[in-house]
């Protein structure tokens, strides 16, 4: 089992800079956790969720929706209990509800950003950002 809980969520104004986190634990001392993708959601009122980034523990590549490309940066500290979402150059509509996931690399795709369908196994509750314009 792994607990994710993120934190790090506000309300800014467009243009303005966030980091979330996500604290991972349970399962993180396993060496099997190496072989874990872990990504961050976001999901806004009345849309559908979109997969935003994700991070490969066994290799750390990492990958990104089109739209945050070049503005968020998903990372991991030095033991990948810790996921991170930098964002940059926020806008209104990266407004969303954020949330991380983790799954094993065999069980969810972990060479892509994950579609809005992903079934990842482990969830946060997830943290609100919201983007003033």
């Amino acid at each position: 089992q792994v607990q994710l809980v993120e934190s790090g969520g506000g309300s800014v104004q467009a243009g303005a800079s966030l980091r979330l986190s996500c604290t991972a634990s349970g399962y993180t001392y396993s060496r099997s956790y190496n072989t874990f993708c872990m990504a961050w959601f976001r999901q806004a009122p009345g849309k559908e969720r979109e997969g935003v980034a994700l991070v490969y523990n066994a290799n750390e590549r990492t990958y990104y929706a089109d739209s945050v490309k070049g503005r968020f940066t998903i990372s991991q500290d030095n033991d990948k209990s810790t996921l991170y979402l930098q964002m940059n150059s926020l806008k209104f509509e990266d407004a969303a509800m954020y949330y991380c996931a983790a799954d094993f690399a065999g069980r969810v795709p972990c060479t892509q950003v994950p579609g809005p369908k992903a079934t990842f196994a482990y969830w946060g509750q997830g943290t609100q950002v919201n983007v003033s314009s």
